[in-house]
């Protein structure tokens, strides 16, 4: 069997076992078959044709080669998860006995604060005018996103039998097609039962998807993108909005309030609470400007005169 042909067997095995067995969503399994697929290129250019010849050298050399070349230190560090993984699955099936990857430090990137809007621009958001029953489904999408803290892919996917109104909740499936149950908030009960008094005139044959498309089909990711873009710029908001802009801010907003970290953690869905910990910095930002502002050994005095 030629290198490459031999090289992309294992590949192929690899993306199989994480789509169908670990049942990884199509966009992550997408993204591990790009980076092992330029992996792979830049392995044979290096004349290897066997995995277990691959070593943390290879990699270093090739991750000076990307910095080089201007890549950021988060996309270096996503393309090695993505090798790492892979080698775990070559040990288990005994094709190589040690990851290469585990002797190789990836390049620390700086972490960036991810924006949020205040409780008032979240309001002013939710103020659109009722236009009809596109106008009544943004208005929910929007309430939904903020009330629970979904992802986009969460809220894209969600089916009326997701919805319970009887506890106030909306049962999600998150990354690895993992599920948990959140609280909806009152103000988006209120939106979705508005806006399913519309669903019916716009149902074509979709009897699942929660939230639909003028022409009756499950409303998609980019769709909604778009209609939370139009809202913001036609209400003047002075920041940009998308769908994680409303998922942080329902973080940020939560945890200033509760200091629950690990309620915050579970209401996310995040696997590693180290995730949810930067919104810990930006509850930290908001108290030291509380704290500029109010005490008394922060102000400035005036001179005596």
């Amino acid at each position: 069997m030629p290198a490459a042909e031999s090289l992309q067997a294992e590949i192929d095995r690899f993306l199989d076992y994480i789509a169908q067995v670990r049942r990884l969503s199509p966009h992550t399994v997408s993204a591990y078959r790009r980076d092992l697929h330029d992996f792979r290129d830049w392995i044979l250019s290096q004349g290897l044709d066997d995995w277990a010849r691959v070593d943390a050298q290879h990699l270093r050399i090739w991750a000076a080669g990307q910095r080089r070349r201007g890549q950021a230190s988060k996309s270096i560090q996503r393309y090695l998860s993505s090798v790492r993984n892979f080698f775990r699955h070559l040990i288990r099936n005994r094709l190589v006995e040690h990851n290469p990857v585990a002797d190789v430090s990836a390049p620390k990137s700086a972490r960036h604060l991810p924006a949020t809007l205040d409780a008032d621009h979240v309001g002013a958001l939710m103020e659109i005018p009722d236009e009809g029953p596109l106008a009544r489904r943004d208005r929910a999408v929007m309430e939904l996103f903020y009330g629970a803290g979904l992802r986009l892919a969460e809220l894209a996917s969600l089916n009326l039998h997701d919805l319970d109104f009887g506890d106030g909740t909306v049962r999600v499936t998150g990354k690895g097609s993992k599920t948990r149950v959140v609280p909806m908030g009152r103000k988006a009960m209120a939106a979705i039962r508005q806006w399913l008094g519309d669903r019916g005139s716009l149902a074509r044959g979709e009897h699942e998807a929660l939230f639909l498309s003028r022409r009756g089909t499950r409303l998609s990711h980019r769709n909604i993108q778009a209609r939370i873009r139009y809202w913001s710029q036609r209400l003047s908001m002075d920041t940009p909005v998308y769908p994680h802009l409303l998922r942080h801010s329902f973080a940020s907003h939560l945890l200033e309030s509760s200091g629950d970290l690990r309620a915050v953690q579970e209401l996310l869905g995040h696997a590693d609470i180290s995730t949810t910990q930067i919104y810990t910095h930006l509850d930290f930002q908001h108290l030291a400007r509380t704290y500029d502002k109010a005490h008394p050994r922060a102000r400035r005095r005036k001179p005596v005169k």
